[in-house]
């Protein structure tokens, strides 16, 4: 096992595509064990991806995509600004409430983030607002959709750990809605702070008419995630079925409610989803063999007698594993994270008497986040390379955001009710 460790690390370092490291890791344990048959690698790459629960990340992905380009998420954007006009900080709050509602569309932190800085980066910098601070906002902020359901983060920690995907739908609901509220206080004090665009006091007051007015647009979208938790709570479909469902609904939506959806950007979403998806199911093809050079090594075992050493106390020993995913986040794949750390921390925690879904959302959350943080978050070089942003100021202008995140996952550790209240109500 030390030597896959350390082909694993130098593939990394290099800047292998975090595919073939894990790939050629997993080839290597094999190679040196002489009681493993090498064949026995090439069939765990293909089963990993024979699940009928996993369909459901390439239709989400591809509903996303359909979503942004079929007239949904401009109309969300414009319910956005209508809401934190008379705010400190507008149009940065403007990113914060707007990855609230994304959430229920795209499930995808990275695209959100890449979307609303180029929507909002322009402007943010024309009325005076820093780059980094600008990539800061709209990158953390796009934290709030791995959480909202459908977060793609929920359906692998769900089809990974064999845990209901439809309770951790629900789950991510409240901690979703905090966080937006942990964040959009950390805009308005740091905005306030660093004398960014201030409040519009001329703007007319909101008015029930003018807010019900942009609902009529926008409803289809923020019924989106109620449709899919209703669906699956009734029978109506599975996890991996409305995948499927999210498709249809937003071809119809964009088709012929919005009439914005053609066929010339239908097949963009469609070019943008197989790329999308291609390489996530690389990543959980080649992680089959790797899992198992994991379990066959008992490297669970000895991790769990580790931590549990440590401290007797569950949320002590639950508030280190977040800390060892948030550090894993900073220099591995979250898909991967997902995928080879989830059979390691759930069985602990459910020996510790935590519920799956409890840990599932700070997981899918904790993981996420190490997108946004140095050296090699996805998020953070998109968003960066949108507007030219150096990343070490986006760095320094990201530290106020990410410990508003880390104060309100602190939070959830120590008030599990705010993450299984919905669950329980809804699903029993």
């Amino acid at each position: 096992m030390t030597l896959v460790l350390i082909s694993f690390v130098i593939f990394l370092v290099m800047g292998m595509p975090i595919a073939f490291v894990i790939g050629i890791a997993a080839f290597t344990f094999f190679v040196t064990q002489p009681m493993l048959p090498f064949e026995g690698a090439v069939q765990m790459v293909i089963l990993q991806s024979q699940s009928f629960a996993f369909l459901a990340v390439p239709f989400f992905i591809f509903a996303g995509n359909l979503m942004n380009v079929s007239g949904i998420t401009s109309r969300l954007l414009g319910l956005a600004r209508l809401l934190t006009r008379r705010m400190y900080g507008g149009t940065a709050q403007i990113s914060v409430v707007m990855s609230t509602m994304m959430g229920g569309v795209s499930g995808s932190a990275t695209a959100d983030a890449a979307m609303e800085t180029r929507i909002l980066g322009p402007e943010m910098m024309r009325i005076g607002y820093k780059k980094g601070y600008i990539c800061s906002v709209n990158c953390v902020s796009a934290l709030i959709t791995a959480t909202i359901p459908p977060s793609l983060g929920l359906i692998i920690f769900g089809f990974v750990g064999e845990v209901s995907i439809g309770r951790l739908f629900a789950g991510g609901i409240i901690p979703g809605i905090l966080m937006m509220v942990f964040l959009m206080l950390t805009t308005s004090l740091t905005s306030r702070y660093k004398k960014y665009d201030p409040p519009q006091t001329d703007a007319p007051r909101l008015s029930f008419g003018e807010i019900g007015e942009n609902l009529k647009e926008s409803v289809w979208a923020l019924m989106f995630p109620v449709i899919l938790i209703v669906g699956i709570r009734f029978g109506l479909f599975t996890p991996s079925e409305s995948g499927a469902f999210a498709v249809v609904y937003a071809v119809i939506i964009g088709k012929f409610v919005y009439k914005e959806l053609t066929w010339k950007n239908f097949k963009e979403s469609l070019v943008t989803s197989f790329k999308d998806n291609g390489a996530i199911m690389l990543i959980i093809a080649m992680s089959g063999p790797f899992s198992y050079a994991i379990t066959w090594v008992k490297l669970p075992v000895i991790l769990s007698n580790f931590i549990f050493g440590i401290s007797s106390n569950p949320q002590v020993l639950v508030l280190i594993m977040l800390g060892f995913l948030f550090v894993t986040g900073m220099i591995v794949d979250s898909n991967v994270n997902f995928i080879l750390l989830t059979p390691i921390f759930l069985p602990m925690v459910q020996s510790l008497g935590f519920d799956p879904i409890h840990f599932g959302v700070l997981m899918a959350t904790v993981v996420t986040l190490g997108v946004m943080t140095p050296p090699i978050g996805a998020a953070l070089y998109t968003v960066c390379g949108i507007i030219d942003c150096p990343p070490q100021e986006y760095t320094r202008e990201s530290i106020p955001f990410m410990a508003a995140v880390l104060l309100e996952l602190t939070i959830l550790v120590f008030v599990p009710e705010a993450v299984t209240f919905i669950p329980n109500l809804i699903f029993g």
